[in-house]
């Protein structure tokens, strides 16, 4: 039971969370698409057991020795991109950049704060590994 006075919570204190019906639909619909995945996926293995089920009632009607039970398929690790350092590179001198040239243009505004550099070790990242990707690939030819 709320005292008699002034309420805990007056009106002056309550902040909007910002929160719109678009926002609802988006996390929904991702929730939505969650779970058909996960669905299909389930009917597919399905079909697959069942399959493999008539593969097998069908050997043992004919007296033949029954074929090792596959449940999911063995999964081949794909080998690595070669690319991969490059392109993560690209990515990670771009975001730095951007990230640079967004404090730049701020930076006035903030009372001369110098927050520029900021994004400094992104770039360096980014740089590092396109560097690595060109040296590494100018020893393998």
């Amino acid at each position: 039971m709320q005292p008699p006075g002034a309420s805990p919570c007056p009106k002056s204190r309550e902040r909007d969370k910002g929160h719109t019906l678009g926002d609802g639909i988006i996390v929904a619909s991702l929730a939505i698409a969650f779970v058909a995945y996960l669905y299909f996926r389930h009917v597919e293995r399905r079909q697959r057991l069942e399959i493999v089920h008539q593969e097998r009632r069908a050997a043992m009607d004919k007296g033949i020795p029954l074929p090792e039970l596959p449940l999911d398929p063995p999964r081949v690790p794909n080998p690595a991109d070669p690319r991969a350092p490059l392109l993560h590179g690209i990515v990670w001198l771009a975001l730095g950049g951007e990230a640079i040239l967004a404090l730049r243009l701020i930076g006035p505004s903030l009372d001369g704060a110098a927050l520029w550099p900021l994004p400094l070790p992104v770039v360096a990242l980014g740089l590092g590994l396109v560097l690595y990707y060109a040296l590494a690939s100018n020893r393998t030819r």
